[in-house]
């Protein structure tokens, strides 16, 4: 009886435990199947985004060129500007050693090429030259900074430039003269706002070579002293000038000298009265071009 009981047990139960299907294997078949329908699903949608997105007129562009097109208008819609922080020889004109950087409204001395012996900069709106402008420019012949808005210069801006021949800071707004170079043949600091005491006793006393100095048109209220034997011509007209003594243009206590080499003096539009200092020009081959009576 117990081995029919037996018999029947394994007749019925053990097909039905062999075709059960693993539990484990299920799991692992449906974790493996979701995950390749989230990845699938994900990358479709994010083409379809992209498609989307980048579709323009009904044109499908990629991705990359959408990016540069829209690059592209922007830098269009930009308005042009003026930049001065371009390099020097962009901004001017740079040739041969000259560099002209005149009416492009720069409001400082530009950086210059190290073998620059011409710089012409006028008609800007610089206000103000500093020792570090030309620190490391030591071959300036000439420089020319007419029609700007200078009101101030550095004690030593000038003081490297051994070999500068010509400086011309007229039309500025300056009150008072620097340091000159020693070399300087020509200055002109016509139309400025210099006045007597803006010009030191001895600016001009070492300027051996200097030939063409003009200051027209300022406030001076007296004629500079200790002036080169070097001057031939000197430009004093429209100014506040209303005395000068025998030691001006001559030496009272030498009647033998004579200014070879001045040529002209011009005094016109000073409140001074020429025919009352006759001595003062004693030693002068012409007399100066200004109102005697």
């Amino acid at each position: 009886m117990k081995t029919l009981q037996t018999t029947f047990f394994l007749f019925v139960f053990v097909p039905l435990v062999n075709s059960a299907p693993p539990i484990q294997q299920e799991s692992l078949q449906f974790y493996e199947y979701d995950t390749d329908v989230t990845m699938g699903s994900l990358i479709q949608q994010d083409y379809e985004m992209q498609s989307k997105d980048i579709r323009k007129d009904g044109t499908n562009v990629s991705l990359d060129t959408s990016l540069r097109l829209q690059g592209d208008d922007s830098e269009r819609n930009i308005a042009p500007t003026k930049d001065t922080n371009l390099p020097t020889c962009l901004l001017c004109v740079c040739l041969s050693g000259s560099v002209y950087c005149e009416e492009i409204d720069i409001e400082t001395v530009p950086p210059l090429p190290k073998e620059t012996a011409y710089l012409y900069a006028r008609f800007n709106k610089i206000k103000r030259i500093a020792v570090s402008d030309f620190a490391d420019i030591t071959t300036l012949r000439r420089i020319d900074f007419s029609g700007n808005k200078i009101e101030e210069i550095e004690d030593g801006a000038f003081s490297k430039l051994l070999l500068l021949e010509e400086l011309s800071l007229a039309e500025n707004r300056l009150i008072k003269l620097p340091v000159l170079p020693p070399k300087l043949t020509t200055f002109n600091a016509n139309q400025n706002r210099i006045k007597s005491r803006g010009i030191k006793a001895n600016a001009f006393k070492k300027l051996t070579n200097l030939a063409y100095l003009y200051l027209g048109h300022n406030a001076l209220e007296s004629v500079p002293l200790n002036l080169p034997e070097s001057l031939r011509i000197l430009h004093l007209q429209y100014n506040n000038i209303t005395t000068i003594t025998d030691d001006t243009f001559c030496k009272s206590n030498n009647t033998r000298y004579i200014r070879t080499r001045m040529d002209e003096i011009r005094m016109e539009g000073n409140p001074i009265l020429l025919a009352k200092h006759v001595n003062a020009f004693s030693c002068l081959r012409t007399l100066p071009v200004g109102t005697y009576y």
